[in-house]
């Protein structure tokens, strides 16, 4: 059997469809605007954990030197009511203690008044503020603490016992 001229051509030349084998152009940009937004989402999720990352680290190195102040109130010198401040790391991170007798907040009715015995040991609250960066509330930390403590002749001063 013979072919006719027309059976011959290409299909495409006989005004018939090709089959496609490949991706159309759309569906090209398609697919790379699909592309561009997942990496657009990834790098703005890795941006906030990054940021995170340093806001704990900044967090942890205020702790630590939290720790320090606490560890060393009233070791080497006694112990005044009053307020200190100082600073760490050249200005980054700002620390300020207030030290002042202990108020129990429910106060025992039966129990001797510990400021009316002469030289007797009381309780000092030592309450502890660092703050780092602009010193907003995720940017502080506060402790407080207590310190048993004898009194000297110094009114504003107090051993550690």
């Amino acid at each position: 059997m013979k072919r006719t001229a027309a059976q011959r051509a290409p299909s495409h030349a006989r005004g018939g469809r090709r089959h496609a084998r490949g991706y159309t152009l759309i569906e090209v940009v398609v697919a790379f605007g699909l592309l561009a937004a997942a990496l657009a989402m990834l790098l703005g999720a890795q941006t906030q954990a990054s940021r995170q990352v340093a806001d704990a680290d900044k967090a942890g190195r205020a702790a630590m030197y939290a720790r320090s102040l606490l560890d060393e109130a009233g070791v080497g010198e006694a112990l005044a009511i009053g307020r200190r401040d100082g600073e760490f790391e050249d200005g980054r991170y700002r620390w300020e203690w207030e030290v002042e007798p202990y108020v129990d907040p429910i106060p025992n009715p039966q129990a001797q008044n510990p400021g009316e015995i002469i030289g007797a040991p009381r309780l000092l609250l030592l309450r502890l503020t660092v703050r780092w960066g602009e010193g907003g509330p995720r940017e502080r930390l506060q402790l407080d603490a207590l310190r048993l403590v004898t009194p000297t002749g110094d009114l504003g001063t107090v051993q550690p016992p």
